[in-house]
């Protein structure tokens, strides 16, 4: 029996724990959340923890589960990787390289895995891609595109989401993007540039992200990418489009489907496991449930088709790690947090190229 220990269980928290517990040989025994633990720790089964020391400390974690708001996550992290217990984090996994880095670092000092919740590597779109791109399908991949964006109203009250200091804004909380394009290329680039700002949601009613940004990426070997992110865009979009030598791949969450073209051929695949998980997204984002492309889950609201559909998938991944089972090759960065602290140091390199006006060289961060 694996005893996992969660720490924040407002939304996405309670949601892990519960495709979690549905793992054979898999027990949530302890939850630590403030506001939202009573409630949850009864429908799991689960003690309520007086403190973050007394879960992480507790003989009855064997892992825990790191679900706070972003600016939240360095302390339970780091306390549970010395009290050795294996860590899963959702993202970022934290808001500066430093943090990370130190995160990351304790982790490997005490032994544990350190697994970042980077949810896209569980698409089956995205594996599918990736195979594609392995077998040399549409040849030497030359560049990518990604888009997260959409246009967001005035919400009933300014989450924690929207303020930068909390949750880092689109580019830190939405860092699937950005990890998925260094999944796809191999690693962190050279340099970047991003250029944006606020331009369309100033006021009492919004936070103070930037509601309008892009990301210019340069790689190793004449190989770019660019990342767009944001809430001031009258045409949604969510996409991530590879372009190769020999074809191309589009994996689009908005219309949700995938497409490959090679030869002037298209052929189609699935983005989630089932047709029917992809045409529940397409309805979401053609819904009135998203705003700028951010679904605003609270405390007792459950996750969509397809997105539970995934979280199971990476709950089963993450307790079989736990249970012994070595995963392939390509799942190695993201057990020692390391593509977590590749993705948190590219962003970093966006902040300062934004803040100072310059191109910068990913190595002035990674030092």
């Amino acid at each position: 029996m694996i005893k996992y220990g969660v720490v924040g269980t407002g939304y996405f928290g309670a949601e892990l724990a519960r495709y979690l517990k549905k793992n054979d040989g898999a027990e949530i025994t302890t939850v630590y959340d403030p506001e939202n633990a009573v409630e949850v720790a009864k429908e799991l089964g689960a003690r309520v923890a007086d403190s973050l020391d007394d879960l992480v400390s507790s003989p009855e974690v064997d892992c825990v589960i790191v679900a706070t708001p972003n600016y939240l996550h360095k302390e339970p992290v780091i306390k549970a990787a010395q009290h050795k217990k294996h860590v899963f984090c959702e993202k970022p996994i934290a808001l500066s390289y430093e943090d990370c880095r130190e995160m990351v670092d304790a982790c490997k000092e005490n032994n544990v895995t350190f697994m970042a919740g980077h949810i896209m590597n569980f698409f089956n779109g995205v594996h599918h891609a990736k195979e594609l791109i392995n077998n040399g399908v549409i040849g030497d991949v030359l560049y990518c595109h990604t888009a997260r964006n959409g246009w967001e109203e005035v919400q009933p009250s300014v989450s924690w989401k929207k303020i930068r200091e909390k949750s880092g804004g689109h580019l830190y909380h939405h860092i699937h993007e950005l990890d998925c394009v260094q999944f796809i290329m191999g690693g962190t680039p050279e340099t970047v540039t991003m250029t944006g700002g606020n331009v369309a949601h100033q006021g009492e009613g919004f936070g103070d992200e930037d509601d309008m940004i892009f990301v210019n990426m340069e790689f190793s070997n004449n190989r770019f990418a660019i990342c767009e992110w944001g809430s001031a865009y009258r045409w949604g979009e969510h996409y991530v489009l590879i372009q190769g030598t020999k074809g191309a791949i589009k994996i689009d969450m908005y219309d949700c489907g995938g497409t490959l073209k090679v030869n002037g051929k298209e052929t189609h695949f699935l983005v989630h496991e089932t047709q029917e998980e992809d045409d529940d997204r397409t309805r979401i984002y053609h819904s009135t449930e998203m705003d700028g492309a951010i679904a605003y889950g609270k405390p007792g609201k459950r996750t969509p088709l397809w997105l539970s559909s995934v979280i199971d998938k990476e709950m089963r991944f993450l307790h079989e790690i736990m249970e012994g089972k070595t995963a392939s090759a390509e799942f190695d960065k993201l057990l020692t947090g390391e593509a977590a602290l590749e993705a948190i140091a590219t962003a970093d390199a966006c902040t300062l190229s934004i803040n100072e006006d310059r191109k910068v060289k990913l190595s002035e961060v990674m030092k």
